[in-house]
């Protein structure tokens, strides 16, 4: 029509989007919907007439209204604790966070505390936060060091915060320690508090505060003393069913107390159920080992860390019959009068022979080790200061050595890993690391030979060493199923 003809159609008027659909494109509005709803479901529902049957839907509306929007408050305590013990570590403190609850369980979860405040402990906070614990470190907690310090000291045993004017002869001075009656209190606390208690480590303990854990908590098994001494030793009778004891004597520049002979027969008539002893620091003699080799009849692992022991020691040894590894670590000597070689016994028994950081510097104690542990499997030497030619030749006596292990062994040379090596007939593994006088230049066809037959071989004496990629294609390993292994 011509009267239309300059008019231009006119766009179709979009449809009006519904309420619904317009709240939701902005996420503000969603959540505010979303409260709205909720708003509506805390109203109480109509009550119903007795005689009516409750609709799963009204069921569902009332959970909601008595959880007040929290739906894991449906969940019950064992069920979220399962769900708890399912996240990874890195997500146990931010749950911890959410509210109360999640804070009390979270806390039945733990189950190992170093604590460092001793007010926590006796309060009562510890055991109310941590139900239940069954491995408790109080050896920080026993110092009194000031937190504030920049300065802090770390030792393999313990870490302490220490002021500017500190003695370098003594690191914790005993005016530092806790008293006795505080330690005594706070270990009732704990044997109250903790009934299925498995391991503990303590500092300056007294016999009345041992006794009393020991008492109360008849599931312990581990035990760990510092600042031992032979009266404490006395209470130590009570542990029952104890398998793993470690003794902290003296340690230079941190403790000074004495472990003797007095507190080893103490130990050996009270914990006859021991599987694992370590006594670091420790002084005794012959009498001390042989009361504990004749009484504790299930020792399976001795350990002496920087012992002072007297002469004569080594031979008691003997009586541990069922003793299948020994450790020697960072000792300053080894025994220096062992005795005669008729006296000495052997360990039938023994599996590992571990020596590491020690000084073996005289030929006598080194003669008499390898002549008690004649019978071992596996040796370990690490670190070890003087372990030339001549000392490691006694390890020749030791005919059933199956694995070795030397490590930062310099004064050691490929002569003298070789003459003890072909003397072992059933040797199967061998690992040399950072021994820089031993050489590929010297390796010999004997040796090449047995190379050859060993099942792992993890050779590495320097950093120059090209001796396992140099043996690539030569088929050595096809006779004895051998592994080479690069570090």
């Amino acid at each position: 029509m011509p009267f239309l003809q300059g008019l231009k159609p006119k766009k179709p008027l979009n449809k009006p989007s519904n309420w619904p659909s317009f709240l939701f494109k902005d996420k503000a509005h969603k959540h505010v919907v979303i409260k709205m709803q909720l708003d509506s479901l805390s109203k109480t529902p109509s009550p119903l007439p007795p005689d009516h049957k409750v609709s799963a839907e009204w069921e569902k509306k009332a959970a909601l209204v008595s959880s007040k929007t929290d739906l894991t408050t449906l969940l019950s305590d064992e069920l979220l604790l399962r769900v708890f013990s399912k996240l990874p570590d890195s997500q146990r403190n931010p749950n911890s966070l959410v509210c109360k609850r999640w804070l009390h369980l979270q806390g039945r979860l733990v189950h190992s505390v170093k604590l460092l405040d001793w007010d926590f402990l006796f309060s009562g906070r510890l055991l109310l936060r941590f139900p239940n614990l069954t491995d408790v470190d109080l050896v920080a907690a026993c110092i009194d060091s000031p937190r504030s310090s920049g300065i802090l000291l770390t030792h393999k045993f313990l870490s302490v915060h220490l002021d500017s004017d500190f003695s370098p002869c003594e690191f914790v001075p005993e005016k530092n320690l806790l008293p006795p009656a505080s330690i005594d209190g706070g270990l009732r606390v704990i044997a109250q508090g903790c009934p299925n208690l498995r391991k503990l480590v303590l500092n300056a303990a007294t016999e009345s505060g041992l006794s009393s854990v020991a008492e109360e908590c008849p599931t312990l098994q581990e035990l760990e003393l510092h600042r031992c001494t032979d009266v404490l030793l006395r209470g130590i009778s009570a542990c029952k069913n104890l398998q793993i004891l470690k003794l902290i004597g003296t340690v230079d520049g941190f403790y000074s107390s004495v472990v003797s002979d007095i507190g080893l027969t103490f130990l050996a008539n009270g914990c006859k159920r021991l599987v694992k002893l370590e006594l670091s620091g420790c002084e005794g003699s012959y009498d001390g080992i042989k009361a504990i080799g004749q009484c504790c009849h299930m020792l399976e692992e001795l350990t002496l860390c920087d012992h002072r022991m007297d002469g004569g020691w080594m031979a008691a040894l003997s009586f541990c019959g069922n003793l299948k590894t020994l450790k020697l670590q960072s000792c300053k000597r080894i025994d220096l009068t062992p005795g005669p070689d008729e006296h000495l016994g052997s360990l039938r028994t023994l599996e590992r022979l571990q020596l590491q950081r020690c000084q073996l510097r005289d030929q006598q104690s080194m003669k008499s080790l390898m002549l008690i542990c004649e019978a071992v499997r596996e040796m370990v030497f690490q670190d070890c200061w003087g372990l030339d030619n001549e000392m490691f030749s006694f390890a020749s006596h030791c005919r059933r050595v199956k694995f070795l292990s030397l490590e930062g062994c310099s004064l050691l040379n490929t002569d003298g890993l070789e003459s003890v090596l072909l003397s072992w007939k059933e040797l199967q593994r061998l690992r040399v690391v950072s021994c820089n006088n031993i050489k590929d230049s010297e390796v010999t066809p004997a040796l090449s030979s047995l190379f050859s037959v060993l099942k792992e071989l993890k050779w590495r004496p320097d950093s120059q060493s090209l001796l396992l990629s140099g043996l690539a294609g030569s088929g050595v390993g096809k006779k004895g199923d051998k592994f080479f292994k690069r570090l």
